[in-house]
């Protein structure tokens, strides 16, 4: 909410889109969440600059291996900081900006195939509420935009 309460374009486009797919409905419905588009593209930007667990859970080296020219012993625990590689500038241009349109016409997911975004992890380890989830913030976050309209408190500035 943050986000979308300092970047006001965001937030008019996001609710041209679910008040136009919630028209003349009280609430957004769960069929209708398919159809949001650039709800999911503001969710992804949100996970990528925001995940859930900037450490991702600790894993193990089986094999001696080098990374980025750092020699990394067998059975080394490695912690994969998931919050800087969502900003890693290699990957995203604009890495600090919020930009949801970068998603739009982009396969790039958080299923934990693309590893340049992984905010729920990857492999073994990934989040099993992962689904449940983003589905949750998906219904919730249609159904905040559609019924409110959000703004910054009287007198702060969006750099505040």
């Amino acid at each position: 909410m943050v986000e979308l309460v300092r970047n006001s374009q965001v937030m008019d486009k996001l609710q041209d889109e679910v008040r136009g797919i919630a028209a003349g409905k009280g609430l957004v419905k769960e069929e209708d969440l398919s159809k949001l588009s650039y709800l999911k593209c503001v969710i992804k930007e949100v996970l990528r600059l925001h995940p859930p667990a900037p450490l991702l859970l600790p894993r193990e080296a089986m094999n001696d291996c080098y990374i980025e020219g750092y020699e990394i012993p067998k059975r080394t625990r490695v912690i994969v900081n998931g919050w800087a590689i969502g900003r890693d500038p290699k990957f995203w241009k604009a890495s600090e900006e919020f930009r949801p349109e970068r998603f739009m016409d982009n396969k790039i997911d958080f299923k934990g195939n693309d590893f340049q975004f992984i905010p729920f992890g990857s492999g073994r380890r990934i989040c099993p509420g992962m689904n449940f989830a983003v589905s949750t913030v998906e219904f919730a976050l249609a159904n905040l935009i559609h019924c409110f309209d959000w703004e910054l408190p009287h007198g702060m500035r969006r750099e505040d």
